[in-house]
């Protein structure tokens, strides 16, 4: 089925509404050629809503990659509603994660039902299989763009391969429910730098929806999903899959707001969320799964604008390989005023920490950095904040600086592998300066000064239950 992708200028071009009454549930039909699940079928409240299938790949050890596939739906509610999953095979045991929500899973035979009263990006395990999962999306009601608006650009339900697009200062993209968008690499990758099948250049740009955004039938390291280069932009509700470089760079931009997206990437390279060179960034409720980092502050770009002012809150992380809330590794310029809160990491299968400033030799200082309320369900390694080089070649390079560092109600189970926590100073003049550990709990017990591998270079470090 080949969806419809139209431009609305004016009154020429209109597509009536059908009028809804009052709805518990709304449910939006996949179309017909796109695959889906065959290890999960859902219904809400009677109405059944489409699995769709994404690739997902996680680390089991640092030479083994373990690929799977992965379910997930999405609808949207306002109220109380039953999710019923039925499940290929036999079920012996079930779970929703976030495990902070405290949702219970009841299992009838090989179907699994629990009760969702709110939008969250839930995930459920079946037969303790993490990496085959299922991700139901709870979404608030979606509103219906205003189709008289002469900015809008409008791709209905249905399949869609598009070349990159630039959307101009003002413009509104909106993609309907069942709408799946395939990015077509163009043959010039000169052109391809820094763009998206989406690019947000521009002012006052918004670009949101229900439907997915995929990045499969490109070459790997070709287009991002989304980017952006403007001033108040804004990304809601939509869906991003399958890329093979950086799913949503946010690159030298201002006044952002990311509200409810949801992003899976199974290749290396496929970092979630970006934020590089970019100041008052909101990002909330959203949901990544992907190979490498989820999301991540940097200031790529030599002698571009400083990154500060950015909040991640209500967000759910699945570390797959590299890191969860991290900065770094690029900071050219200074990245401050960096807020991670009340977020969960359901998972960590990578071989890296979690939290993590790695400042190296670019010569930028991180500073004004918090963790706060952050529940790690599982764990690798936890915390690390390191100045040092990564790459051998450019060892006389001038390294950078970490100042002011707090980690606060930070719960996690004992980090699997011995090297738990680390802060780690490149040299006398390049330390790592005022680190507050307040309220941290590993596997129930509070963090002690003893549980920190400290190299020398790292001063003013406080602990306090």
């Amino acid at each position: 089925m080949r969806g419809r992708y139209i431009v609305v200028i004016g009154l020429a071009v209109l597509m009536p509404m059908v009028g809804r009454g009052a709805e518990t549930v709304r449910v939006y039909a996949a179309p017909a050629s796109e695959p889906m699940s065959k290890m999960y079928t859902v219904s809400v409240e009677g109405k059944s809503s489409p699995v769709y299938i994404a690739k997902v790949n996680s680390m089991v050890d640092e030479r083994e990659q373990l690929a799977g596939e992965a379910g997930f739906t999405s609808f949207d509610l306002d109220g109380i509603a039953i999710v019923t999953v039925t499940y290929s095979g036999k079920v012996t045991a079930a779970k929703v994660l976030p495990a902070s929500r405290g949702i219970v899973a009841q299992i009838s035979g090989n179907t699994i039902s629990f009760t969702v009263s709110k939008p969250d990006p839930l995930t459920l395990e079946v037969n303790g299989d993490w990496n085959n999962s299922l991700h139901v999306f709870v979404n608030p009601m979606e509103a219906e763009p205003d189709l008289k608006d002469p900015h809008l650009i409008y791709f209905g339900p249905g399949i869609h391969e598009i070349e990159p697009m630039t959307l101009s200062s003002g413009t509104t993209v909106y993609l309907a429910g069942g709408a799946v968008v395939y990015g077509k690499a163009l043959a010039d990758k000169s052109q391809m730098k820094f763009r998206g099948i989406f690019t947000l250049e521009g002012d006052n740009i918004t670009l949101r929806g229900r439907g997915i955004i995929d990045g499969s039938r490109m070459p790997p390291h070709t287009l991002n999903l989304v980017a952006t280069s403007g001033t108040n932009l804004h990304l809601e509700g939509v869906i991003l899959r399958d890329n093979g470089t950086f799913n949503l760079p946010i690159r030298g931009s201002n006044h952002v707001t990311i509200k409810n997206v949801k992003i899976f990437g199974h290749l290396l390279n496929s970092d979630g969320i970006d934020i590089i060179n970019s100041q008052d960034v909101d990002i909330s409720d959203s949901f990544v799964r992907t190979f490498d980092d989820e999301i991540a502050m940097k200031t790529s770009l030599p002698h571009g604008q400083p990154t500060k002012n950015v909040l991640v809150h209500h967000c759910v992380l699945w570390n797959q390989r590299a890191h969860a809330l991290h900065l770094g590794m690029n900071i050219h310029d200074d990245i401050e005023n960096v807020t991670f809160k009340d977020s969960d990491i359901i998972h960590d299968k990578g071989h890296d920490w979690l939290l993590r400033v790695f400042d190296g030799e670019n010569g930028g200082t991180s500073k004004n950095i918090v963790w706060e309320d952050i529940r790690v369900e599982e764990c690798r390694r936890l915390i690390s904040l390191y100045i040092g080089h990564h790459d051998k070649k450019n060892i006389d390079a001038p390294l950078g600086h970490i100042e002011d560092i707090t980690f606060r109600n930070i719960t996690s189970p004992k980090p699997e592998w011995d090297q738990g926590m680390w802060l780690l100073g490149g040299d006398k003049d390049h330390a790592v300066h005022g680190v507050r550990f307040d309220n941290v709990s590993i596997a129930g017990k509070p963090l002690k000064v003893g549980d920190i591998q400290n190299d020398g270079f790292a001063d003013g470090v406080v602990v306090k239950p």
